[in-house]
């Protein structure tokens, strides 16, 4: 995947964020791959302080966000501050 298209952002950013409805991944292995990596960035994160790159789109076009997860529920990535990314717009992790 050529990353070189995504715009990195600051975390504060992504508040401001507008997130469509549809989601990123058509592909279901693709899904299930990045819920893998989220479990794996949640436990590095929060034992290390690890940050990770989130690639993502939002209504604008793809985004890339380099920080620490906090929490993961069903359907979205919690960052500081109460920052939310929806995972059906999450493109792909680097841990």
């Amino acid at each position: 995947m050529e990353t070189s298209r995504f715009e990195l952002v600051e975390k504060e950013e992504v508040s401001s964020f507008h997130f469509p409805e549809g989601e990123v991944l058509e592909n279901d292995e693709d899904k299930k791959g990045i819920k893998r990596e989220l479990d794996r960035a949640i436990s590095l994160g929060n034992v290390e302080h690890l940050k990770v790159k989130i690639f993502f789109a939002d209504d604008k076009g793809d985004k890339l966000v380099n920080t620490t997860i906090w929490a993961i529920t069903d359907n979205a990535i919690l960052l500081k501050k109460n920052v939310v990314i929806p995972i059906r717009r999450i493109i792909k992790l680097e841990i």
